[in-house]
């Protein structure tokens, strides 16, 4: 087929819908390759917790059926696979969890698995996560762990794991994850994709299993920048069923890609974000910042401060919503789960105060920064993707817990709700990706996703399918 890749494994949700659009080929086809794709390369990864076949394939076959009747569907016939945290119609919501499997099956789908399929994308099922989202690594106890489709010795990185390798791996082009502390922007760092963490209140999470309520995010990953812009768009707009969502009009993203980076005044994060990494980290944002034109360090004040704040948050609103699990079931929780929400239950409600306050702070000094750049740089993970089961690593001479400091850069991003896209970048004789974080303003993911699709279409950042045996 014309100007496609032969492998379908490599084609994008832009060049999927175009070949459907244009009548190159069906989506059932699309969804069928789809789903025999999942069965050869799932049995490796362990990305899927739940394949909805039949759905698929019915889903494709209204689509060809609107095709026929030359309706415009912006994602006609594009697969794609959601976080087992989302509501899927007949399809119990594990949240990564052993005790939420035992719940009656949803009743309808989440209102951003229903946007989809109003845009024509096919849903070809659930994916993997860390237990209830409180996770860095990709390990599941419960499902078993998802495996980096780059390199299956190591992290895939989480909470959002399945959610990266089915998109690394090439099972589809695009999958939903969620972004509390950092687990759309992790997964998409160690297997090399394109990941938006859109402004807090931007997409409804109406129909989602939360972890922590005003940390929370949902999001795209893919191995495109324009195809995160081109779900991204259709995730847009109101919807009275997420009271948190902002009343913010919809901003169309993907007619901004194309205009460069010209006029925009970008620079690195600098302190903080210049600390307690492998050089491969500080690597990247150097690339990223030569070819961008950065204009050098600026530094975020009290980045370090944001961070531990965003701890004491997302530890003791995560615990609040699962007091009644721990004390009447403790024993179906991974006990490194379990034991961190046993922590936040205790930390004194003065520490969430002062917290909130700084929150407050740190959120004006941002936005008071951005008055002076359009966009800021940083690392996305400290390192590449570590081996699996690692459990310290040794950061300008201190060894720490590998754990929590995998999100030691995202944190402080998250917890005021700015928008990010991660771009990843594959350094000179590297096997492995790592990623950037490009951080916009408040309700500007117009700007962090050109930055991204400039950086790919010049080749600077890329995102290439898993060479899988």
């Amino acid at each position: 087929m014309s100007g496609l890749p032969s492998d379908q494994k490599s084609w994008t949700a832009s060049q999927t819908v175009s070949a459907v659009a244009g009548g190159e080929i069906s989506a059932e086809a699309v969804a069928t390759h789809a789903l025999q794709t999942v069965d050869k390369l799932d049995p490796q990864i362990n990305a899927f917790t739940d394949v909805t076949a039949d759905r698929a394939l019915s889903e494709a076959r209204a689509v060809d059926e609107a095709i026929a009747r030359d309706e415009e569907l912006p994602l006609a016939g594009v697969p794609y696979a959601v976080k087992n945290l989302f509501d899927m119609e007949g399809v119990t919501t594990r949240a990564g969890s052993q005790i939420n499997r035992e719940n009656a099956p949803a009743s309808a789908d989440s209102t951003l698995i229903a946007k989809l399929k109003g845009a024509g994308a096919i849903l070809i099922g659930g994916l993997n996560m860390g237990e209830y989202a409180y996770d860095f690594t990709g390990e599941n106890v419960h499902d078993g762990n998802c495996l980096n489709p780059h390199d299956m010795t190591r992290m895939i990185g989480g909470s959002s794991s399945g959610s990266g390798a089915a998109a690394a791996a090439g099972m589809v082009p695009v999958t939903l994850g969620s972004d509390t502390n950092g687990s759309i922007r992790v997964p998409s760092s160690f297997c090399g994709l394109f990941g938006l963490k859109p402004t807090y209140g931007r997409l409804s999470r109406a129909g989602s299993f939360p972890f922590v309520g005003s940390l929370d995010h949902l999001g795209p990953l893919a191995r495109s920048a324009e195809d995160l812009a081109l779900v991204f768009d259709v995730l847009q707009g109101p919807d009275r069923k997420d009271p948190a969502q902002a009343d913010k009009p919809v901003l169309p993203t993907v007619p901004e890609l194309f205009k460069g980076i010209d006029g925009l005044k970008i620079a690195v994060a600098g302190g903080y974000f210049r600390q307690k990494a492998m050089p491969e980290a500080f690597q990247a944002v150097d690339l990223i910042a030569s070819a961008l034109g950065a204009i050098g360090d600026i530094e975020v004040p009290e980045a370090a401060r944001a961070r531990a704040a965003a701890y004491v948050i997302t530890t003791v609103e995560g615990s609040s919503l699962h007091l009644e699990r721990i004390r009447n079931r403790p024993e179906d929780f991974d006990p490194d789960t379990r034991d961190r929400f046993i922590s936040g239950a205790m930390v004194p409600a003065v520490w969430v105060q002062q917290a909130q306050r700084f929150r407050s702070w740190f959120r004006a000094m941002m936005r008071e920064l951005f008055t002076h750049v359009d966009i800021l740089l940083a690392p996305a993970t400290p390192f590449h993707a570590l081996p699996s089961g690692t459990k310290t690593i040794t950061l300008d001479g201190e060894e720490m817990p590998a754990r929590p400091n995998i999100g030691i850069f995202t944190q402080p991003i998250s917890f005021i709700g700015l928008p990010v896209a991660t771009v990843p970048v594959w350094l000179d004789g590297a096997s492995l990706p790592i990623g950037v974080q490009v951080i916009a303003p408040a309700w500007r993911e117009d700007l962090a996703l050109r930055v991204a699709h400039h950086l790919q279409t010049t080749g600077v950042s890329s995102a290439p399918v898993a060479q899988i045996q």
